[in-house]
């Protein structure tokens, strides 16, 4: 009888140690695959560019270097029209398109980085304004968009005040130097005469309404 309660114990035993070996290989909950590393770059959001868009002084850009990080670098295009890089120092901004501002800043990296691939990223634009000045609600400085017109832009002002001459306005414009005037007649557009003279406004212009 003692013999058999010791092989029935020993049984008993090795079941016991099975069961605690297996219980952590059943109890334990899988740990989760490991979240893949972001992938660092430099971003920057792009503005809306119009079709005839050049950079102007207040331009806020991104100067990204692929190649060498370390001379990449946001700026503002500065009163002269020229924005200053890392090494590089003084480049002349104003008056390019980005494409072509970063050809210039890409020749003139090559002396201290090795394929010195460039991008000019425009953020901002603060460089394309019209002005809006006289007998309307609001005189001052307007945001220029890509088409927009004498009407529209008296519209942004806040439109003619009480006694303004709706049918002698002029916009002043300096081309090449040389100041231009042309005369727009609010009272003629809105019936659908001589709409040529609702012309599209371009950077610098300036809206006399007496």
């Amino acid at each position: 009888m003692g013999r058999l309660i010791t092989a029935d114990s020993r049984v008993v035993a090795t079941i016991g140690l099975c069961a605690i070996l297996a219980t952590p290989l059943f109890g334990q909950t899988p740990a989760p695959p490991p979240s893949p590393a972001p992938v660092a770059g430099p971003v920057a959001a792009a503005a809306t560019l119009p079709t005839d868009y050049v950079i102007g002084p207040e331009d806020v850009l991104s100067v990204v270097f692929w190649t060498a990080k370390e001379m990449s670098h946001e700026v503002l295009v500065r009163p002269d029209g020229k924005i200053s890089l890392p090494l590089i120092n003084d480049v002349q901004a104003a008056g390019l398109t980005p494409l072509q501002l970063a050809e210039g800043i890409k020749k003139a990296a090559t002396q201290f980085v090795r394929d010195a691939d460039a991008t000019v990223i425009v953020k901002t634009i603060n460089s394309r304004k019209i002005y809006v000045v006289g007998e309307v609600g609001q005189s001052g400085p307007i945001q220029l968009s890509s088409d927009m017109t004498v009407l529209q832009a008296i519209g942004e002002a806040g439109g003619f005040l009480e006694g303004a001459n709706k049918g002698d306005v002029t916009i002043v414009r300096t081309e090449n130097g040389q100041e231009r005037r042309f005369r727009f007649n609010y009272n003629d557009v809105v019936r659908g005469r001589n709409i040529r003279q609702n012309i599209r406004l371009l950077p610098g212009d300036t809206i006399l309404v007496r």
